[in-house]
């Protein structure tokens, strides 16, 4: 008997007869003799709805006050689902009980909205398992120290899934959702994307970070910080095929680089188009810039990404990076009204018209002339290169959003991803 954590995605969740077909699957698990924990998300479209009501009420809710009222409000429609798949699995005669976040409880820091998970108390949960129980539990949230309801931002669903089978040390981590699995890229750009058997934590994580949505790049850090086995598969698929056949399918996220690992130099094209580039024009070129312009807009909690500081000119530089598009204007206002003036800097400039794309592969490091392949695919269709950042196994560029689509094609067919690995 094994301890298998399945999350199901909002468009699993999202109606009656979805909830039903979700329960008949975890049933069918529990009928071949495993122990279940279900995390489901909320219904398909109730998070934004949620918090569209919150919006026309105070459409500038940035205040810790007003956050905590945006956490309370949009925790609930995990709590419906829950909920409705607990009484679900008792209309197919298995036992099931739901637990909100701050039940079992999920223990998060403060910081509302985009809470990180510090701990999990696994009592509660072991002994309805222990009673014969399917144990079903809100993703996406928890409570803090305060006793305050919190949020892990969006997509914090595979978060949770994750986090409680760490916790609980279940034997498996199995994310559902509305594709079959990780792809080479998204085949709504490329036709001719395949699915991949398997893909390791360090390229699904790289995959995460640089803009595939199939899985909360947060989801993957806790996986590989804990070592949680994943396997990405379809809630669509029929509930009723073999558990051994539904255990198989999908795409596995492995820890080692082993002999049944796809050996393709590049495993896949990642993109996002959520991205905006600022420029600091003509800072002074001397030690601390960085700090002094990267540092207030960490402290606003704003993410950066691609950096990039300009060759020196009579003593000044530019100073350019990446933040996410709905971050762009705070930015670009916060820099404007203390930091360029302190710095003397002539102007901040922005562009929220790029994209970034990138190549991942484990294989990238034992192989010379990968950046060279890319960057010549790209030239070729006429695409111009603003900023490249890489590591180990990732090379990125930022370009121009309207080009986007065909970069990530001409990439595609540059690396024949088209083609099954040997």
């Amino acid at each position: 008997m094994a301890l298998i954590v399945h999350k199901y995605g909002g468009t699993s969740m999202g109606s009656t007869e979805r909830i039903r077909s979700v329960a008949k699957r975890v049933a069918k698990w529990v009928g071949a003799g495993h122990q279940l924990i279900v995390v489901p998300s909320a219904m398909s479209g109730e998070t934004n709805r949620l918090l569209g009501l919150a919006k026309e009420l105070l459409p500038d809710a940035r205040s810790a006050a007003a956050r905590r009222e945006l956490d309370m409000i949009a925790s609930t429609g995990e709590q419906v689902s829950v909920g409705l798949l607990a009484l679900a699995l008792q209309a197919e005669g298995v036992p099931s009980v739901s637990y909100t976040g701050w039940q079992v409880p999920v223990r998060t820091d403060s910081s509302y909205t985009k809470a990180r998970i510090e701990s999990i108390d696994d009592v509660r949960v072991r002994a309805d398992l222990a009673a014969g129980k399917v144990v079903v539990i809100t993703g996406f949230q928890g409570i803090d120290d305060e006793g305050h309801i919190t949020t892990l931002g969006r997509g914090g669903s595979d978060t949770s899934a994750v986090a409680v089978a760490a916790a609980m040390k279940a034997d498996e981590c199995l994310i559902y959702t509305d594709v079959d699995g990780v792809y080479t890229t998204d085949p709504r750009v490329v036709p001719e994307a395949r699915r991949l058997q398997t893909i390791s934590f360090e390229e699904m994580l790289e995959m995460a970070s640089l803009g595939s949505k199939v899985l909360q790049i947060r989801s993957v850090e806790f996986a590989g910080k804990y070592r949680v086995p994943m396997r990405v598969l379809s809630s669509f698929t029929p509930w009723d095929i073999p558990v051994d056949e539904e255990a198989r399918s999908g795409t596995l996220i492995t820890f080692e680089e082993d002999e049944k690992m796809e050996k393709a130099v590049v495993s896949g094209i990642a993109f996002n188009r959520d991205e905006a580039k600022i420029t600091v024009v003509g800072v002074p070129d001397k030690p601390g810039i960085a700090s002094k312009i990267l540092g207030p807009v960490a402290a606003a909690n704003i993410d950066i990404d691609v950096i990039l500081q300009n060759v020196s000119h009579e003593g000044k530089t530019d100073f350019s990076f990446t933040v996410h598009r709905n971050d762009f204007q705070r930015t670009v206002d916060l820099l404007k009204a203390g930091v360029a003036q302190e710095l003397g800097a002539a102007d901040v400039v922005g562009d929220a018209k790029i994209a970034k794309v990138s190549i991942v592969g484990i294989g990238m490091r034992s192989h010379a002339g990968v950046a060279s392949t890319m960057f010549r695919a790209l030239s070729e269709e006429n695409i111009n290169i603003k900023m490249i950042t890489t590591s180990e196994i990732k090379t990125s560029v930022v370009i121009d959003e309207k080009y986007m689509e065909l970069a990530v094609r001409a990439l595609h067919k540059a690396f024949d991803l088209d083609q099954a690995a040997a």
